[in-house]
């Protein structure tokens, strides 16, 4: 925890801003979406990212990487002053075809909705935020992508509003969770939660999780969001059981695990400058018979991150944005481990970034960035990306 320290430091500078204006400066890509179909009625967009990683080394060689790392094409549509509905198609490194998300939303009242289908888990920045030109480096941090894991989404239904009396907003959803046993382990260290992510692809349901968040700007330029996922893991070993089969009820249990994750960020933006952060922390049961049953599973009982992002736009008050950036981050996959068991050191690790955003226009922009990385063991590895990115 005492590596957070810098986290909440800039927390709580942000805190001790005086209040100025109750603006709500960030919209996710559904909000968006839902704003745009109140004009359009049908509303046409998308985004991708076309990158180039280098691993870099004074003694070795190694080949760099080129890809189309992803092309998305998002669609609403408003049936009625109530009805909604937003969808998004993904198409990752050429050849891979997802459903990113795929809603009904429905007006009960002003500033009040009901969603029902596949949405995006509201954890951290990143899983709702995640269009190019919303965040800084070639690559999404890399806290969400290991600890998050972005993007999470699941089927599922709840409500999403904001009060109109105070700066707040908010969301909660009953959902469908990780799919961690079909027939065999999908959950390891080194990948966290990431394998278990179901998509909503003919997903496996044994029970609901709850997932909830809420987003604090009563400051100008400053969003804090507070959020929470609580849950097990799906399994398969429950399908077709006998109810009165004691030790077949008990294995199946033993192929699950329970998630309590909590995250809290900040984005905040004074005139030309750009601040930062996120911190995420799972807490996770039963891995001790998880990892005996689970062929090859080490997973440890937390996994914890957190990162810190300062910016400035050297042209800031111009039509175009240019941003040079310093994010460090900081996680591991095996915060603590299981009575008995033993963390692997590669899976704590860090990463410094350095780096340029260009903004060409609104919605265009050209990065470039130095990654420098290191895990427990000191082993390190450099990198330098570049990238282009669009929004429209």
């Amino acid at each position: 925890m005492k590596k957070g320290l810098l986290f909440f430091a800039a927390v709580a500078v942000a805190f001790g801003l005086k209040a100025q204006e109750n603006v709500d400066q960030y919209k996710s890509i559904g909000t968006t979406i839902l704003d745009k179909v109140k004009d359009e009625k049908l509303s046409i967009g998308g985004y991708g990212e076309v990158h180039y990683n280098q691993q870099v080394s004074g003694q070795t060689r190694y080949n760099g990487n080129m890809d189309v790392h992803r092309m998305v094409m998002f669609f609403g549509y408003q049936f009625n002053d109530k009805t909604s509905f937003v969808t998004e198609l993904e198409f990752e490194h050429v050849k891979e075809v997802y459903v990113e998300q795929a809603f009904l939303n429905y007006n009960v009242r002003p500033n009040t909705s009901l969603r029902a289908g596949l949405m995006l888990i509201p954890m951290g920045i990143v899983n709702e935020y995640h269009e190019p030109t919303t965040f800084n480096g070639v690559e999404r941090p890399s806290v969400d992508k290991n600890i998050v894991p972005t993007t999470w989404r699941e089927i599922g239904f709840g409500i999403n509003g904001r009060l109109a009396n105070a700066p707040l907003k908010y969301q909660m959803y009953i959902m469908n969770g990780f799919n961690g046993f079909d027939g065999s382990s999908k959950l390891r260290a080194k990948d966290g939660l990431r394998k278990g992510r179901q998509k909503g692809a003919e997903s496996t349901f044994t029970s609901p999780s709850l997932s909830a968040k809420v987003d604090y700007y009563g400051v100008k330029g400053l969003n804090i969001g507070l959020s929470g996922y609580l849950g097990k893991t799906q399994s398969s070993a429950f399908d077709g059981l006998d109810k009165d089969d004691s030790i077949a009820e008990n294995y199946a249990d033993s192929t699950r695990i329970g998630i309590s994750m909590i995250g809290l960020d900040f984005r905040y933006k004074l005139d030309a400058l750009q601040l930062k952060g996120q911190y995420i922390h799972s807490f996770l049961n039963n891995v001790d018979e998880y990892n005996k049953v689970a062929d090859g599973a080490d997973l440890g009982k937390q996994m914890m991150g957190y990162y810190i992002e300062a910016g400035y736009d050297l042209l800031h008050g111009k039509e175009q944005a240019l941003v040079p950036f310093v994010r460090y981050e900081n996680y591991n996959t095996q915060h603590k481990m299981a009575a008995g068991e033993t963390a692997n050191k590669a899976n704590d690790r860090q990463d410094l970034f350095v780096g340029l955003s260009y903004h060409l226009a609104k919605g265009a922009v050209v990065k470039a960035d130095y990654q420098n990385s290191k895990d427990g063991n000191d082993v390190k590895s450099h990198f330098v990306n570049f990238g282009i990115g669009v929004w429209f």
